[in-house]
Formats: structure tokens, sequence, C-alpha cells
């Protein structure tokens, strides 16, 4: 942590070892707390946060302050950054007062240091009047004293670390912007962990939050609103942090205003799907639904987004909590089938029922045969059919293979892919998603 262009979220990103969080030479664009795994050269792991600027002096400085604080009581240590070639400013004291006052073990950062020659400037030596001893000097853009910083990191880390970044359901929250999504993440985790405000925007980066609910560990992904077409620089950067989420997210929780609906939530739906990931609908702010309008909304988001129709519905309200526990187990189902296989034997047995019900396309004497059938991966399920000639495969027979599937097999929530390969190499394959 540390005043705002610092170079907090560099120095975060170099840490983590990518491009998590967004950077810009403009002061205050992030907002929230941003959570990812470093790891040190010796496999030790610990969670790291990169938070807003403080003492901004602008609207959000009170927000900000606010999420820091919470993020706080579970923290171990604490980086305080200081652009080490621009000196100590008045807010860098601020900084510095409020973090003894709330007595956290505290380690000074020197940024922005990349030439040898910024470590004999007068501007470093004003960092010990701070009161935290000698500031290690940093270049995140050059990885210049990386290596010593993680080292003095693991020797102030407690004993207790652990990392649970592989057992964890990562869910991301999307939707248009201003649909409720950082009240929902919040609902959830039972506490102000995103900033909120009326105007939609306000979330520009994508904000993990790990948590734990029935005993299975969660994290939470809020991502900024996906819009059309970003219009500034720091939107566009934001878009393409909220695609990446949804990339690495195991579910997708497209978070639906019952009010404002419509080809957007079909944008973003079709945007998950392709990637292979289950969509579950949480159709948000329903505590402002009056009684004589739930029939008649009902009616109307399931028909604007009918081609999302196998996807679970949630009702939802961040304000009373309502639908919260059914949206977590909901995600949880759809995780636990994604990865669910079909023994290649079942799969056979099956494929022979099919057959049977169904006879395959036929053309001048010259008939589709299903010779062979397995599952060869999942998240997405990938479903391997093995075939004559996939050139005598129809739409039909092969819509036909995808209802039995779904509704044989088990799959009818989750997107699945099969894929046509003909016996002879050379005759290629037909994937379908």
């Amino acid at each position: 942590m540390g005043r705002p262009n610092v170079g907090k979220s560099s120095l975060f990103n170099r840490l983590v070892g990518r491009r998590e969080a967004i950077v810009a030479d403009m002061p205050g664009v992030t907002r929230d707390v941003k959570e990812d795994v470093a790891v040190a050269d010796d496999g030790t792991t610990f969670l790291l946060l990169d938070t807003g600027g403080l003492w901004s002096g602008d609207r959000w400085e009170q927000p900000v302050r606010s999420r820091i604080e919470t993020a706080l009581i579970d923290t171990d240590l604490v980086l305080f950054c200081v652009d080490g070639r621009a000196g100590v400013g008045p807010a860098d004291h601020e900084v510095a007062e409020w973090l003894r006052r709330l007595a956290k073990p505290v380690l000074l950062v020197a940024t922005k240091m990349d030439d040898p020659r910024h470590e004999e400037a007068a501007e470093l030596y004003e960092l010990f009047g701070l009161g935290f001893g000698e500031p290690l000097a940093v270049s995140a853009e050059h990885a210049r004293g990386i290596d010593e910083l993680l080292a003095a990191i693991v020797e102030r880390l407690p004993e207790h670390v652990q990392d649970t970044e592989e057992e964890a359901v990562r869910v991301a929250i999307i939707g248009r912007p201003n649909a409720g999504k950082s009240s929902l993440l919040n609902a959830l985790v039972g506490s102000e962990r995103v900033i909120v405000a009326d105007e939609p925007g306000t979330t520009r980066d994508s904000v993990d939050v790990r948590f734990v609910f029935g005993g299975r560990p969660f994290v939470l992904v809020d991502t900024a609103g996906i819009r059309r077409k970003a219009e500034v620089d720091v939107e566009f950067f934001a878009k393409l942090r909220s695609e990446s989420a949804l990339r690495g997210a195991d579910v997708a929780v497209l978070v639906v205003d019952p009010f404002e609906y419509g080809d957007h939530e079909m944008r973003l739906a079709n945007l998950a799907l392709a990637w292979g990931k289950p969509v579950v609908l949480a159709i948000n702010k329903w505590d402002l639904v009056t009684d004589e309008q739930l029939e008649e909304l009902r009616r109307d988001i399931d028909q604007a987004l009918s081609h999302l129709d196998f996807a679970p519905r949630v009702y939802t309200s961040a304000e009373t909590d309502f639908g919260l526990h059914e949206l977590l187990a909901t995600a949880v189902r759809l995780y636990d089938s994604a990865r669910r296989r079909v023994p290649t034997s079942q799969m056979n047995a099956f494929l022979e029922v099919w057959t049977q019900r169904q006879t395959p396309p036929n053309f001048k004497g010259r008939s589709l045969k299903l010779l062979y059938a397995s599952q060869v991966d999942v998240a997405p399920p990938t479903f391997v059919f093995s075939v004559n000639n996939e050139r005598y495969l129809t739409r039909a027979y092969e819509h036909y293979l995808r209802n039995r599937i779904r509704e044989d097999l088990g799959f009818s929530e989750v997107p699945f892919r099969m894929v046509f390969k003909a016996r002879n190499a050379g005759q290629g394959k037909r994937v379908r998603v």
C-alpha cells in the first residue's frame, strides 16, 4: 500500500509473475483490493494484496481506505511503497502515521529505482525519516531488487500460510455495468470487500476474493462491467481483464438486472459458453420487484433469454441476502458436473442404445456408422465419436446425439464439446461446441 501512483500495481504484477492489475500513469486506477498468489524462490506461497492509493484527496479516498482496513484484519505484513526518486511527500507521512496506529509489521519499499545511481540520491535517504528503517530499493519494470524483496517477505511471514488455490471453485461474476455485481459479491462474503456506487464503471479491474462456504473454498472474481465498446483506455484494459478473468474461471455467474436486460446478456453468456464455462443466471435486485410484477418479469426474462433456457436461474438480492446460498450451491453443482467423467464402457453402452433408437443417416446406400465413443476431457466435457466418414453426419443426427448426452448422461446444465473423427486419418474430423 501507499499513496497514489507510487507503482503499487506494477510491483504487484511483478511479484505474482503476470499482469493481473491494471497499470496506468493516471492516479486512482486501483480502487478495490485485488488478491493473487505469489511464489518465492524457495517455493513459499503467500497471498498478495494490491490496494488503492491512500490519501488521494478525491471522492474515493474514504471508500478505498475502508476496503484496506477490512483487508488488513487478516494481513501479516504490509509493504509500504514510496516513490524512491520523488522523495517523501506529505501524503507519505500521513500514510506512515496511519500505519503506526494500526500496529502492523511494515516493510518499507522504495519503488521506481530503475538505475543503481538512483540508490545514491538524497531522495532515498529521506525515506529513513518515515520511521520504518532502511528501505528496500526495487524496480518493478526492470525486476531490480525483486529477489531481495521476496526473501525479506518470506523471512517475516508466519508459519501458517497455506495454499488452497487448486481446491477453490473459481467463480467469475459478470454482467453489464451497474447490474449489482459488486453488491452481490459483498453480500456473498459478508463484508464490504469491493466499492459499490450508483454510477456505472466503479469497478475498473477484476477483483479476487477468497472465502469458504460450507467447508468448500471459493475464489469470487468481481469483474468490471463489460461494455460492447470500451470508451476510454482504462475501460479498454478493464474489459480485457474481465474477459481474462472469465477465461480463467470455473463457473460464470451472469448478473441480470430484472429491469434492464437483453442482447448484452446474451453476448456475455455466449462469450462464457464459447470458452466452455458453465453459466448461472443470477436475477438480481429481486427485492425491488413487487408481487404484481413477479410473474410478468419472470415470463419476460425467460422469453428474452430463451437461448439460455438450459442455464439455471437463481433469484437473488444483495440487499436482503435472498437466494445467496442457493447461488453458491448451484455454482458448486455446475463445477462438479463439468468435471464428471463417464466411463468408456458406459458411454459405448449408451451409444448402442442411441443408434438402435434412432438409425444413423443413410446416403445412397452408404450409412453413417458410429464405431466408438469416449469422453476424453472435462471442463468442458469433451466426447469423441469415431465414425466411418464424418461427411455422412447430418445436423439433425448431431442434434439428436447432443440431446442424448444432455438427457441420458446428465450434462443438461453445462456446455460440452463433441468431436467426430473419421476412421481414416486423411478424412479429417469435425468439432462441435
